[in-house]
């Protein structure tokens, strides 16, 4: 049932719903938050999958903004936490025993491209001397004066080679162009396109800036923090409370909302215009996943040792093998050869598992709402980079676009990014301009990965609409502070219970 009247109520505890809270309760405001699932932290979170001992990121599982976003930033999250940030960021394996190694050092990486290692760096090194910088620029809606003109342009720049057929003017061999289609493919879109372009080169920035980090104890971690922080400064967290009305939460100053435009337009129902209700029907989402985890007996024996001590490995073969599949998806055709994204975080992380034992993580793309278990294609495809695979599995947690929509609300279709992150999508996120989060009807505001700036483990929608509630409805003219307290600098959180 709902609580007595509350000064502000958040609808879903994902990153961003959490977020949201955590900035109006440290702003002193009284917050409750409402979560269907039996526990927070949506695509956030860890459980047991596989077998009994074993532990798994039911959705991320690397966090390449874990260090960069500004919410994050402010949070102190890398103070609470503890993370491992492995030399290699991520990996890309290629027939023949080859693969490509995105190290953290950007001079390392270069020296193991050859002929190549100088256009790579060339193309790079503008970007990671700013990588700060353009955290902030892809951190913020895309309509706007950016507060960097210069950092935009060269992103831009660089996007605009990349995400077109001059995408290989300054290559020669096939190792670097393979390593920027696998980054730029997380996108889910065809590679060759320049949002695809521009998000591959932002995440390839952090990987030679600060590296892609994996919290300790699973992504629950993270969203562990966020409760601990939420609940340490009077907020409440109802789990197992599916809002369906209005009429079903309590009386607030302000709701934020954690959820997908089409499910906010049915909350919300006629307190919005019709006009606006329109706009969010159109809102469109994307491609889907199929999300394949394993328990295993030993790590996965890449053809090339190197690639298994990166935090994340792209698989999928050439860039152009890589373009293929993507396109296919866009079509909404299953690709013959499929792009799986995989981590290995036992490797660093052994609480995880039993003695000796491994997980893998891994996610495939498929068309929207895709019914197909991938489990078998997924197998396939690591075993030609990594021959004996198949003989380390113990057993396997496969869930298809459609499971992933029933268990998570927000990701309708499978799509996890909850809205197509081409420009057009980028840009009107679920509307166009500078402060998204906003809506027509008073107190009620988005704050979901549907928001500028859109998907992934950042936090920045929901802080971005919490200082919006807080500046129309509370009056307030700075932002609160949400540095962590001294004893939670020490050991980081309890993630005990968020698993």
């Amino acid at each position: 049932m709902p609580s007595d009247a509350v000064d502000a109520t958040v609808v879903g505890s994902g990153p961003n719903g959490l977020a949201a809270a955590v900035t109006l309760a440290r702003a002193g405001l009284r917050v409750v938050v409402y979560e269907s699932a039996a526990q927070p932290g949506g695509g956030a979170s860890t459980s047991a999958l596989t077998l009994p001992g074993f532990v798994h990121d039911v959705c991320s599982a690397v966090h390449p903004l874990a260090f960069e976003s500004r919410f994050f930033r402010a949070f102190g999250l890398a103070e609470r936490v503890p993370f491992v940030t492995p030399d290699a960021s991520f990996a890309h394996p290629l027939d023949g025993g080859r693969a490509g190694i995105a190290y953290r050092d950007l001079d390392r990486t270069a020296a193991s491209l050859g002929r190549d290692g100088r256009a790579y760096t060339a193309l790079l090194r503008p970007l990671i001397d700013r990588a700060r910088r353009v955290a902030e620029f892809t951190g913020a809606p895309l309509v706007r004066v950016p507060d960097d003109p210069a950092t935009a342009a060269i992103l831009a720049a660089r996007a605009a080679e990349q995400g077109t057929p001059l995408w290989n003017i300054r290559f020669r061999g096939d190792v670097a162009p393979a390593l920027l289609a696998g980054a730029a493919a997380h996108a889910i879109l065809p590679v060759r396109s320049l949002a695809a372009a521009g998000a591959g080169l932002a995440l390839t920035t952090y990987a030679h800036a600060r590296g892609w980090p994996i919290p300790i104890g699973g992504s629950g971690a993270i969203s562990g923090a966020l409760v601990d922080d939420l609940t340490r400064h009077g907020g409440e967290i109802v789990t197992g409370y599916r809002v369906t009305d209005l009429a079903e939460l309590p009386a607030s100053r302000v709701v934020l909302f954690d959820v997908t435009p089409h499910a906010f337009a049915s909350i919300a129902g006629d307190r919005l215009p019709e006009r606006y209700r329109r706009t969010l029907g159109r809102f469109r989402y994307g491609n889907g996943v199929a999300k394949v985890d394993f328990a295993l007996s030993a790590p996965v024996p890449w053809a090339q040792a190197a690639v298994g001590k990166a935090a994340a490995v792209h698989v999928g073969g050439s860039r152009d093998e890589i373009a293929a599949g993507e396109r296919d998806i866009a079509r909404g055709r299953m690709p013959r050869s499929p792009y799986v994204l995989a981590s290995q975080p036992s490797v660093w992380d052994p609480s995880r598992v039993p003695a000796g034992r491994h997980t893998l993580w891994t996610y495939t793309h498929v068309p929207a709402g895709s019914d197909v278990d991938r489990r078998e294609a997924v197998i396939a495809q690591i075993e030609r980079f990594a021959p004996g695979f198949r003989d380390t599995i113990l057993a396997v947690s496969s869930r298809t676009a459609t499971e992933i929509a029933r268990h998570n609300a927000t990701m309708p279709f499978g799509d996890i990014a909850a809205g197509i992150p081409d420009l057009r999508g980028l840009a009107r996120r679920p509307v166009m301009g500078p402060a998204p989060w906003r809506t027509p009807a008073d107190g009620l505001y988005l704050c979901s990965a549907s928001t500028a700036p859109g998907p992934g483990v950042h936090g920045l929608a929901g802080w971005y609409a919490a200082l919006c509630a807080l500046r129309d409805r509370f009056g307030a003219t700075r932002a609160p502070d949400l540095s962590p307290d001294i004893g939670e600098r020490a050991s980081g959180p309890s993630v005990a219970g968020w698993r």
